[in-house]
């Protein structure tokens, strides 16, 4: 049997691969809505198969009460991004998959298929230098006023990017320094993205310095900060600040 760890990797990027082919195969107007369909339904036979006993949380399925006192809970989402997903020639678009265990998140992928690269927690990346000046990776489409006030506070630049999975792992491509959110997530949008970051050794919290906590009853997790661990204490200084 693989590691938990190992099995998300799998998972993600097995759901990513399938992902690719709805992309290249199904029309434009179809795309998404296929695409969502089609990954939850791979995640959810997989999982079946390989952890029969384990709950299972899915953006793209009902919401099982009973996993409330599971001991494992696997959160996924099938297609994270879909808008990018959608569009045809962008890279920033994801597959999470992510493990909760008895209070703790403790393993998690989150797949960049048209970047050709999965990142889990078994195998975490190196952590890449600190960028000057401060990058702040921000949705390309609904740029939050918190963000933008905060990268004037801190002298920062702007990157814009797609999934809430593409924004985290850019912290770890080197591409950004960190993803600030301030509304409008749910677990499944964090919970593997913060697996990985976590593993590697970034810093991960709500925007009030408290802790992420997943496999609540509400599933509405709305504000998130992953960033580089050298700049964390600035960031979180100057959050109080703008907040």
């Amino acid at each position: 049997m693989s590691t938990d760890a190992a099995l998300a990797a799998a998972l993600a990027t097995e759901a990513g691969e399938l992902l690719l082919r709805v992309r290249a195969t199904v029309p434009v107007d179809e795309r998404k809505a296929e695409g969502d369909r089609q990954s939850h339904e791979l995640l959810m036979a997989r999982l079946q198969r390989e952890r029969p006993g384990d709950a299972v949380l899915s953006e793209e399925g009902k919401d099982d009460k009973a996993r409330l006192s599971a001991d494992r809970v696997w959160i996924v989402d099938p297609l994270d991004g879909t808008r990018e997903f959608g569009e045809g020639d962008r890279t920033d678009w994801a597959v999470h998959v992510a493990l909760w265990e008895r209070g703790s998140l403790v393993a998690g992928a989150v797949a960049l298929p048209a970047q050709g690269v999965t990142y889990d927690s078994g195998r975490p990346p190196v952590v890449p230098a600190l960028g000057s000046p401060l990058r702040l990776v921000v949705s390309r489409t609904r740029p939050p006023a918190l963000v933008t006030a905060l990268a004037e506070l801190l002298g920062a630049e702007l990157v814009p990017m797609g999934s809430a999975g593409a924004k985290a792992m850019s912290v770890l491509q080197g591409t950004s320094d960190a993803y600030v959110h301030g509304g409008g997530q749910y677990e499944w949008d964090s919970a593997a993205p913060v697996a990985v970051a976590a593993s590697a050794g970034l810093h991960t919290s709500r925007l009030d310095g408290s802790p992420l906590v997943y496999n609540q009853d509400d599933v509405l997790l709305p504000d998130l900060v992953v960033c580089h661990p050298a700049t964390a204490e600035r960031l979180m200084t100057a959050l109080e600040e703008v907040r």
